[in-house]
């Protein structure tokens, strides 16, 4: 096994680290390493957000539920979604800047932002640092982008902590492969497959443990009742909706508006 792919499948969320800093010219790689992605059109519609100042840790913890990670890390990198800067080269060079308002551009920005992340996070842990991804960014959208002092077109995405590890945790349970592989076509699952495909994560001491704490009887309830509620998920999926066209990516075409009146 080569040493890339041993980073990738040892993979573990860090969530306490070490009072250590990161140097400049390792973050600058971890950076590199980042923009190295793949990347629609080689636009690059991403930018990313380094925040180390203590202060600044403390107007953003809160955004993310004060999370242990956010708080103990001493690098958190924000990766958004950006065509600002594209339709800033544009307007420069007398080119039509209006082509990126829409759900079309804001999709490539926001894929490749988790592009680059994940490039991030894989050169990050491959120079014995650790990670974690903090899946609150979308939650307080339109907050980020005011303390972040977004301009029109650029949208945080998401983001992770770095930091030196303070903790060794074991691998996290995956499904097996045969769970997320389909050849050729998609083929859907019958009960008898999901409870074979589930039957290691449903059963495992994690699991029970879970189940005690939350006096439910399964993972999927814990799930839905407990971790994403239907009311969580669409009151932060209206929030996020309302940040994105507040960004200027929103715009109903004459086409949409004919077919929908």
């Amino acid at each position: 096994m080569n040493d890339t792919l041993k980073t990738l499948l040892e993979h573990r969320t860090i969530r306490s680290y070490k009072p250590q800093k990161i140097d400049d010219a390792v973050l600058e790689q971890i950076l590199l390493a980042a923009t190295r992605g793949s990347t629609t059109g080689n636009m690059q519609p991403y930018s990313i957000i380094i925040t180390q100042d203590a202060e600044m840790k403390a107007k953003i913890a809160p955004l993310h539920f004060n999370q242990k990670p956010v708080l103990e890390a001493p690098v958190i990198l924000t990766f958004c979604a950006d065509f600002n800067r594209f339709n800033k080269w544009c307007q420069y060079r007398e080119a039509q800047t209006d082509c990126f308002s829409n759900m079309q551009s804001f999709m490539w920005g926001a894929i490749d932002a988790v592009i680059a992340t994940q490039n991030a996070s894989i050169a990050a842990e491959s120079l014995g640092l650790g990670i974690c991804y903090i899946g609150t960014v979308t939650y307080h959208t339109a907050a980020l982008a005011e303390l972040y002092k977004l301009p029109k077109h650029v949208v945080p995405i998401t983001c992770i902590t770095l930091g030196y590890p303070a903790e060794n945790p074991p691998l996290t349970d995956r499904l097996p492969l045969k769970a997320v592989i389909h050849n050729e076509i998609y083929r859907d699952y019958s009960k008898e497959v999901i409870d074979e495909l589930y039957c290691e994560k449903e059963n495992s001491a994690l699991t029970k443990k879970l189940l005690e704490e939350n006096q439910l009887p399964n993972l999927a309830q814990i799930f839905t009742q407990k971790r994403y509620t239907k009311k969580d998920n669409e009151h932060f999926a209206k929030m996020f909706m309302e940040g994105v066209k507040e960004e200027g990516f929103y715009r109903k075409t004459a086409q949409w508006e004919v077919k929908n009146t």
